[in-house]
């Protein structure tokens, strides 16, 4: 095939040897050149390449060019019109003479030589060819040589095809774990991280080599949703089972949460425990919190409709007296602050009405005004209705409630006789004003708040201290800002403007026609002291305006007599000089007109103008209690 002179099987012998040397310690790129070169050196042909498919099977490339005793940079050629056509077909193509007749496109060669490529499946994958400007005889045992290293050349291109492959593949895999929006994890037989992707690294907030080697439990929260859920995932992990979707609460370094639902793969060893695992965790922190603030507006929206089934008793403060200006200038002061409000009074001197003002007045405007009347409750509910309780703490307790703290986040929380507190309960109260944060009932999970409170009360707060019967440390956390209101007997200024205010609202909501009061009715309700102040006031001007029977509105001074030796309204006995006394004897006088009934229609409750469990307080406080039968 080279030189005319047949070659001896010993020299046939050297040059299949030569051809092995120097080709056996080389691959990629260093193997095909070394082909090449020893092909040519071992032929005694001057030009010798291989080649692969270019893109298509009608165009080739080299991988090395040997060409007149030397290396040429590779070439690139459309197969038509050439013989190495032929060879990529699959078949043996030999020229001994004549290729620049039969190949225009190939000038000054005389004679080729091309063997294909295949693949370990038959298919082609390139040739290995040498060529010449003088004939070229056929020399059949130097076929078998570029046979053999036909198939050598084969594999090796077949195996930095598929080593490309690979390295594409990998290449992929590196992008989709480290750009993929969901956390990736491999983890050792312990469930240590090996490996984490960037979201992991942005969602524990925390760099790559910090997380490395440690455990996922390490970064869980330790709320009951963090580090015991982790626990039971590694527990699972440890003994080769998999996880699928617990969602676990994690910390991140500035101590804001993150949820993750994870789902965990552990590979098995021959024991049956792990000997690595894959962890994959999908960031739910923005629907856990949306859930959570959705159940939170559920039941400020509950409330609120609860709320407004009952009618408030006004819709604004009226009066201009120098006692209520005084109080309202308190109130514009300490509305645009945090601090926590203490209004005193005498039952129905406004204190709610103070509250809404210094709320609506301030920056939680926008935000709920939640209220809890601490007297209309027993003690055993107070605090599931102050700070919410967990499913199942107590009898009753079928599913998660949210206390009014929580309703109140962001807004005021008004508590009404917050002096009917049971003493555990204050001392809970207390903490939630020192440190921002309660347990619900039946929780150990810490709930953060920010909540401003307004307290209110009828009673002597500073004497039930000394009587230890208040806590004395929440008494003065509840008493930075004091707003005393007075009595409406000290405010005779507004009850004219008082009683056509609320004659107005009555006559709208019952549909009747009332245009004026009379004269002698106004200096009639202007004279009495009112010992149920504005809420009495308003009851008595709601019967009034019931048995109304034209445009005027009058009051028979029989009604409401005044005077110190005239009877009560309702018929109760003359009241004496001091308020106290005027208050037990007026409570006395109704719940004798009562036949001792608190509640109801008839009760004294309703005599007297007050809720039955604020009767309650007084006559606790008071010492009054029903004389036995025998009692003369």
């Amino acid at each position: 095939m080279a030189d005319p002179d047949p070659k001896s099987p010993r020299e046939e012998v050297d040059t299949l040897r030569a051809i092995v040397e120097g080709t056996a310690r080389h691959t990629g790129d260093e193997f095909f050149r070394a082909l090449v070169r020893n092909l040519s050196r071992a032929t005694g042909v001057p030009n010798a390449f291989v080649a692969e498919f270019a893109g298509s099977d009608t165009r080739v490339r080299t991988l090395a060019y040997w060409r007149a005793g030397a290396l040429a940079p590779n070439a690139e050629w459309d197969l038509p019109g050439t013989p190495c056509e032929d060879v990529l077909r699959g078949g043996v193509c030999h020229h001994p003479t004549g290729v620049a007749e039969k190949f225009p496109n190939d000038p000054g060669v005389e004679s080729y030589f091309g063997v294909p490529l295949r693949e370990a499946g038959g298919a082609v994958l390139g040739h290995l060819a040498v060529y010449n400007d003088r004939p070229m005889p056929a020399e059949p045992r130097l076929l078998d040589t570029f046979h053999i290293f036909a198939a050598r050349a084969a594999a090796e291109l077949d195996r930095l095809r598929m080593d490309r492959m690979l390295r594409d593949s990998e290449a992929r895999y590196r992008d989709l774990f480290e750009e993929a929006p969901v956390a990736y994890l491999a983890v050792d037989a312990d469930g240590c991280l090996r490996r984490v992707n960037r979201a992991v690294i942005e969602l524990l907030g925390r760099p790559a080599e910090a997380l490395d080697g440690t455990c996922l439990i390490d970064y869980a929260s330790p709320t009951p949703a963090g580090r015991p859920r982790m626990e039971a995932v590694l527990a699972e992990y440890l003994a080769g089972r998999p996880v699928v979707g617990q969602e676990v609460e994690f910390a991140r370094p500035d101590g804001s949460p993150v949820w993750l639902a994870l789902w965990v793969r552990p590979f098995p060893g021959p024991d049956g425990r792990p000997v690595g695992g894959r962890v994959v965790g999908t960031d739910i922190t923005a629907r856990v919190l949306a859930e959570r603030d959705g159940a939170r507006l559920r039941q400020q929206n509950q409330y609120l409709r609860e709320e407004l089934k009952a009618a408030h008793n006004y819709d604004e403060i009226v009066g201009r007296s120098p006692a209520l200006v005084a109080v309202l200038q308190r109130v514009s002061k300490v509305a645009g602050t945090d601090s926590t409000v203490l209004v005193t009074g005498e039952t129905g001197t406004g204190k709610e009405l103070i509250a809404r003002a210094v709320h609506s007045a301030g920056p939680r405007a926008g935000k709920p005004l939640v209220k809890l009347n601490c007297a209309a409750l027993p003690a055993g509910l107070v605090e599931s209705e102050l700070f919410g309780h967990e499913k199942g703490a107590f009898t009753g307790a079928d599913r998660k409630r949210i206390g009014r703290f929580e309703l109140a986040d962001g807004g005021t929380l008004f508590l009404d006789e917050v002096g009917e507190l049971p003493l555990d309960t204050q001392a809970k109260l207390l903490r939630v004003l020192q440190e921002k944060e309660f347990e619900r009932v039946g929780g150990t999970d810490p709930v953060r708040i920010d909540v401003r409170v307004i307290a209110a009360t009828n009673r002597d707060l500073g004497a039930m201290v000394k009587a230890k019967q208040f806590r004395e440390d929440l008494f003065y956390r509840l008493n930075v800002f004091p707003v005393p209101l007075p009595p409406l007997r000290d405010r005779p200024d507004d009850i004219s403007l008082l009683v056509h205010f609320v004659v107005a609202k009555l006559a709208a909501r019952m549909g009747k026609r009332v245009d004026a009061v009379g004269p002698d009715t106004l200096a009639l309700l202007t004279a009495y002291p009112w010992p149920g102040n504005v809420r009495e006031l308003e009851n008595v001007l709601e019967r009034a305006v019931i048995l109304a029977d034209g445009p005027v509105l009058e009051i028979d001074p029989e009604v409401l007599p005044v005077g110190p030796e005239s009877p009560e309204p309702n018929g109760l006995e003359p009241t004496s000089r001091t308020l106290q006394a005027v208050e037990r004897e007026h409570i006395l006088a109704a719940l004798t007109q009562s036949g001792w009934v608190i509640e109801g229609p008839g009760g004294a409750a309703r005599l007297l103008g007050l809720h039955p469990n604020t009767l309650r307080s007084r006559l606790k406080r008071f010492g009054i209690a029903r004389p036995s039968p025998d009692q003369p």
